[in-house]
C-alpha cells in the first residue's frame, strides 16, 4: 500500500478497485504493470495514445512506448484528428507528425481517417450519443496508455480525457465534447464552455468507449514530465514543476484517474503547487465527479506497489 492522500474526502466501506503502481519508470516496469491488468485484452488491440503535436518535449519517449508495444500481440496505436487547427488537423498532417514525434515503428491508426461512428451514452445527461472515429470498431481491445500532466480546459488529462476527447472524432465528436458543435469554433480558449460542462461531456464520451470495450479494456497513466499543459501545446508547454510520480495500471477508469490525483496531491505544496492550480483553477476535479454519478468505477481503491 502507497501512502497518498484521497482529495475527495470519500471513505466509506465497501470493495476497493486495484491500483497497481511503481515509482520506476522504464520499459521493464511498464510491462510489469501491465500483466497485473491484462486479463481481457485479446484480439485486435488497440493502443491509445496522446501522439502529441510536433517536437513536444514532454510526451511519453518512443522508445518506452517501441518497447510495449511489441509486447503486446496484434496491436497498433490509434488515434484522431483534432478540433483545433494544429499539426494532427489533417491526416496528412497528422501523418507527418507522427514520423517527427517517433511514431513509425508500428501502424498508427487515425480512426476518423474515413469517418465516424456514433456509439450510445448511457445514463448521460448532456448526451444520448456521441460521434467517434469509425475503426473504433474495428478493434475487440483497448490499452489506454496515458501521459498524466495538465490540460489547458480540462484542468488535467488522464485517462477519462485520453479517451474522451482522443476517442471522439476531430470535427463533429470533439465539437460535442466541447460544447461547440454546429457554432463556429471561439477564436479565445476563454469562451469556449468549460468547467463542470467539459467535464460532464469528457465524462459521457469516455462512457461511451468503456461501455462499448466492456471488460476489454485496461488503463495505464505514466506520471512524468508533468506539465501544466497537454501535449497538444507542442514545444509552447510549460516546462513541468513536480517531480516525477511513477506509473499506475488498473481495469478500472475511475479508480485511476482518482488515484493519480491523490498522488499529486500529496506532494509537498512547493512541489505540487502549479499543477494544483491548473487544475483547480479549471474545475478539473469535477472530472471525477462526473465519473462518479455516471458509475463509471469506484473512487475508492486500493494503491497496490508492484515492487
Amino acid at each position: 500500500m502507497i501512502g497518498s492522500k484521497n482529495v475527495t474526502g470519500l471513505d466509506v466501506p465497501g470493495s476497493r478497485a486495484k491500483v497497481f503502481f511503481t515509482p520506476v519508470i522504464d520499459a521493464e516496469h511498464l510491462f510489469k504493470l501491465y500483466r497485473r491488468v491484462n486479463e481481457g485484452i485479446y484480439g485486435r488491440t488497440a493502443i491509445k495514445l496522446h501522439t502529441g503535436e510536433k517536437n513536444g518535449p514532454n510526451i511519453l519517449p518512443h522508445d518506452l512506448v517501441r518497447d510495449f508495444q511489441s509486447r503486446v500481440p496484434n496491436s497498433n496505436i490509434v488515434e484522431t484528428n483534432t478540433l483545433y487547427e494544429g499539426d494532427r488537423y489533417t491526416t496528412e498532417g497528422h501523418r507527418e507528425t507522427l514520423k517527427v514525434n517517433g511514431w513509425d515503428f508500428c501502424p498508427v491508426d487515425i480512426m476518423d481517417e474515413e469517418g465516424t461512428v456514433m456509439l450510445p451514452v448511457r445514463g448521460g445527461k448532456h448526451f444520448k450519443e456521441i460521434s467517434m472515429g469509425g475503426h473504433i470498431v474495428n478493434y475487440d481491445s483497448m490499452i489506454v496508455l496515458t501521459h498524466f500532466k495538465g490540460h489547458a480546459m480540462g484542468g488535467y488529462g488522464g485517462s477519462m480525457k485520453n479517451i474522451a476527447i482522443g476517442c471522439a472524432d476531430g470535427k463533429i465528436g470533439k465539437a460535442m465534447v466541447h460544447g461547440v458543435y454546429g457554432q463556429p469554433l471561439p477564436e479565445d480558449w476563454n469562451a469556449w464552455p468549460a468547467k463542470e460542462m467539459l467535464m460532464e461531456n469528457m465524462a459521457e464520451s469516455a462512457k461511451a468507449t468503456i461501455d462499448y470495450f466492456g471488460k476489454h479494456i485496461v488503463f495505464i497513466n505514466v506520471m512524468r514530465r508533468m506539465s501544466v499543459d497537454c501535449d497538444c501545446a507542442g514545444v509552447a508547454a510549460a516546462e513541468p514543476t513536480i517531480p516525477d510520480i511513477g506509473i499506475l495500471a488498473s481495469t478500472d477508469l475511475l479508480a485511476i484517474d482518482q488515484a493519480s490525483i491523490d498522488l499529486v496531491y500529496a506532494q509537498p505544496e512547493k512541489d505540487r503547487h502549479d499543477l494544483v492550480e491548473r487544475i483547480e483553477s479549471r474545475h478539473g476535479l469535477h472530472q471525477l465527479t462526473a465519473m462518479r454519478e455516471l458509475k463509471m468505477g469506484n473512487p475508492q481503491y486500493e494503491l497496490i506497489s508492484i515492487d
